[in-house]
């Protein structure tokens, strides 16, 4: 079942009059709006990569990948029932958690069809006691009853290699490894590793030596040019 969040970014990205749930050959598209398909993915990139590259082949696409900047959860004590508590979750997104994604969108992305649209955003999840499908039981089970979007806080749209480089710190070395990039982002350097990876794997960096052991990465003249 569509989630009212689902919903709202669709007819946000697509507009109210766009046709939703359209077949297109074996597939189901969100969305067309203007020529354009639009397909709104919750869940991992992973998930729909043979299918957008395909659909690239002969179309513009664009996929809006949303990442929760802010969740709020409200717990109810069965399904439409009371509410009992309402908080935030202290997990928290930004637009460097797309490498997350990328990492396996990069044989799909950059496509001169393609459009990634990730929007930053606040949403309330609605929770119940439950197991749902799953067979066994366990402490603190629940159920999302339904996900209602609160706020865009922020939208990045990356057409091309060179939109991911922008992420990169200013004030970063010409020439880097993955433990100075984190320090400069103030991130996990796993974070670094995923976001240097994706941007090797679309030709945007190269590795142009070591320092210790530690591998070092520049901008390629690919980009550049």
């Amino acid at each position: 079942m569509e989630t009212s969040l689902h919903k709202a970014l669709k007819e946000h990205y697509a507009g109210k009059k766009a046709e939703t749930e359209v077949r297109l050959g074996r597939y189901i598209i969100d969305a067309v709006s203007r020529g354009q398909l639009i397909e709104v993915q919750w869940s991992g990139l992973a998930a729909i990569r043979d299918k957008i590259r395909e659909l690239c082949d002969s179309h513009k696409v664009r996929v809006v990948k949303p990442i929760v900047a802010r969740k709020k959860v409200v717990r109810r004590d069965k399904k439409g029932g009371e509410i009992v508590s309402a908080r935030y979750s202290p997990k928290r997104g930004d637009v460097f958690s797309v490498f997350e994604e990328l990492v396996h969108f990069t044989n799909v992305f950059p496509h001169a069809n393609l459009t990634l649209e990730i929007p930053l955003i606040e949403i309330e999840e609605i929770r119940y006691p439950g197991h749902g499908k799953r067979r066994r039981r366990r402490e603190n089970d629940f159920v999302v009853e339904d996900q209602t979007l609160t706020e865009i806080v922020s939208s990045h749209r990356f057409r091309k290699a060179s939109d991911l480089v922008k992420l990169l710190p200013r004030d970063l070395p010409r020439q880097f490894h993955t433990a100075l990039l984190a320090e400069k982002l103030a991130r996990p350097r796993w974070i670094a590793q995923k976001m240097v990876y994706t941007l090797r794997k679309t030709g945007a960096l190269g590795v142009v030596g070591k320092e210790g052991n530690s591998i070092l990465y520049q901008k390629t003249a690919r980009r550049a040019a």
